[in-house]
């Protein structure tokens, strides 16, 4: 339980600490906070902030949910734990900045505990990452992302950025539109092989260094002008986030199967979104460089960077 404890209160400094950064980034609007229980054990609380001058909706959840069988979705992979107690905790967020050339942003942090209660051996690991999803891309963001987040990876070993960068870009992609979501990042999982501590470490590596990898891109392209066309196909693009959260994401499916907060967990959609029939980028287009250099999987820091 003191483990548990430990990282509940990381995760809590960090959401706050999250929070605030992004408030003084936007200067005009904070954030709601929701403290909400969960009725088969545990709660959360949700920080929501709407209208404001950089950021049109941005959400950042903390929960800890706890209950007597694990849901569905946490054992597709392991099969063993089925059955068994569970506490789940977890920091996630998405941001969606008003100014089409500001990236979408979504990182998770989480821990999750499985067999406590029960007679069996208890399981445990970490997952998380975070992932950048530009409309209007500058190639210095994304190697400025992929830099922070091979930085936060290389203290516990130069094996890990590419393979979970490997896993991020595996992870979100649209398998129906044969597309990335976006430019990737870091996506982990089942983290535990290095003991409690080092772990833990790691997680804490990954979760401090989000604010380092975005906000200076927040405050580099939130200067660019914008017209009605960039905000057009900035709702076009979201409409690839909605389809991916509603279809393959895993977090979205945990927290519905699990009874969790229904508003809290859809706040990571976006507050306007479009889609329009069999729509191409035009030839030679700002819009076809997305297209054409930036929906698949590449190595931006290596060789391979387009």
């Amino acid at each position: 339980m003191s483990e548990i404890n430990q990282v509940k209160d990381y995760l809590q400094a960090l959401q706050n600490r999250i929070v605030v950064a992004l408030e003084e980034l936007d200067g005009k609007q904070t954030f709601r906070r929701d403290t909400w229980e969960r009725p088969g054990g545990g709660g959360g609380i949700s920080c929501v902030l709407t209208g404001g001058a950089v950021f049109e909706q941005a959400g950042v959840g903390f929960s800890h949910v706890y209950g007597e069988q694990m849901p569905p979705s946490a054992t597709q992979s392991r099969p063993e734990l089925a059955g068994r107690s569970f506490q789940a905790l977890g920091v996630s967020l998405v941001i969606h900045p008003l100014n089409p050339y500001v990236p979408t942003t979504h990182a998770n942090f989480r821990y999750f505990s499985a067999g406590e209660a029960d007679d069996a051996a208890p399981a445990w690991w970490f997952g998380g990452g975070f992932d950048l999803t530009p409309y209007y891309p500058f190639h210095e963001d994304v190697i400025h992302w992929h830099t922070v987040a091979r930085d936060a990876c290389q203290p516990f070993g130069a094996d890990l950025y590419p393979r979970y960068k490997a896993w991020c870009d595996k992870y979100f992609f649209l398998k129906h539109r044969n597309e990335t979501r976006g430019v990737g990042g870091l996506f982990f999982d089942d983290v535990n092989a290095a003991g409690f501590e080092q772990s833990f470490a790691f997680l804490q590596s990954v979760g401090d260094s989000f604010l380092s990898a975005y906000r200076p891109i927040v405050k580099t392209r939130n200067k660019h002008r914008y017209g009605e066309r960039q905000r057009e196909f900035q709702q076009y693009r979201r409409g690839r986030y909605v389809e991916f959260n509603l279809i393959y994401d895993r977090g979205t499916l945990f927290g519905l199967q699990s009874g969790g907060r229904t508003e809290s967990i859809l706040m990571s959609l976006p507050p306007r979104v479009r889609w329009e029939y069999d729509w191409h980028p035009e030839k030679g287009s700002a819009e076809e460089k997305l297209y054409a250099g930036y929906l698949q999987p590449h190595d931006w820091l290596g060789s391979d960077s387009p």
